[in-house]
């Protein structure tokens, strides 16, 4: 009965942020780059049993934030036998002490948060020894932090250009795919256009015209549950979804839940729970604000 009510929770709601996405899109100017934008249905906390009904429903992208349970999660025989295109995405603070640990994920896709030169340097020559005679290169994407608060990690936007021109001209293992940003919590969008958002936008300007890249060819991850439509709206190309999508998360304190078991705090709420998951009412005002072109 459990499995059930699950599978029919899972599939409405999913149906639901789809369709949610593909509205943002067509109400997105058209002097954007007309790239479809990617869901990532972030399943940190939900049972294997989650995923497995998402995927079923069609979705192919999930992203975890913690690097031990991805490794459990994309390494459950349950998900390995009926998942078999799934895409994982790391969308967590990386530390380089983890990083041969997330590269040994069974259909890891992108790691989404890269936030340095150092760090790129190590998922490289990790990626290398990690992928032998192949020569697939990892996708990657920078980590900005937009909004300048300590507590986020992510990179001083003033150092976008020159760490992507380290990771494209330095880091042949690495398929540089653009860059990712949190931002600032509970931001009102009645306040107008996502400043953190449009920081991202001016960040992918300049890399382009440095690096003579096409705009359609940096890709920016922005937006989760209470502002992607937002996000789209004005440009993002991968939003990250959760609460929305599998209900609101529970927080056991368990190894596989902390980057880095005992002695370390437990893991800091995560945005979304923090800031609230936005009511029926208020996603429809969203989606009916006017949003100005970057």
């Amino acid at each position: 009965m459990w499995k059930v009510a699950m599978s029919e929770e899972v599939g409405k709601a999913l149906r639901s942020v789809v369709e949610r996405v593909n509205q943002a899109a067509a109400r997105r100017p058209k002097t954007l780059p007309a790239v479809s934008p990617r869901l990532v249905a972030v399943s940190k906390t939900k049972p294997p049993d989650m995923v497995v009904e998402a995927y079923r429903q069609g979705q192919r992208n999930f992203g975890e934030n913690y690097v031990n349970e991805l490794v459990e999660k994309a390494s459950d025989p349950q998900i390995l036998d009926l998942c078999p295109e799934i895409k994982w995405h790391f969308i967590g603070h990386l530390q380089k002490n983890n990083v041969n640990k997330l590269l040994g994920v069974p259909n890891l896709f992108l790691v989404e948060t890269v936030d340095s030169m150092k760090l790129a340097d190590k998922v490289n020559s990790s990626w290398q020894r990690v992928r032998g005679a192949s020569t697939q290169r990892l996708k990657v994407m920078l980590q900005i932090n937009t909004s300048g608060e300590a507590s986020k990690h992510g990179l001083p936007p003033e150092e976008t250009v020159t760490t992507v021109k380290h990771i494209v001209s330095q880091c042949s293992a690495l398929h540089f795919l653009g860059l990712m940003t949190i931002g600032r919590y509970g931001y009102d969008l009645s306040l107008g256009p996502n400043p953190d958002f449009q920081m991202l936008l001016t960040r992918r300007q300049e890399v382009c015209d440095t690096l003579k890249l096409p705009l359609e060819e940096v890709e920016l991850s922005m937006g989760m549950s209470t502002d992607f439509e937002h996000a789209i709206e004005v440009g993002a190309t991968n939003v990250r979804v959760g609460s929305v999508i599998f209900g609101n998360r529970e927080y056991p304190n368990s190894a596989a839940n902390t980057p880095n078991p005992s002695p370390a705090p437990s893991p800091a709420p995560s945005p979304e729970k923090s800031s609230k998951v936005v009511s029926e009412e208020a996603a429809k005002k969203m989606q009916h604000l006017t949003v100005s072109r970057p």
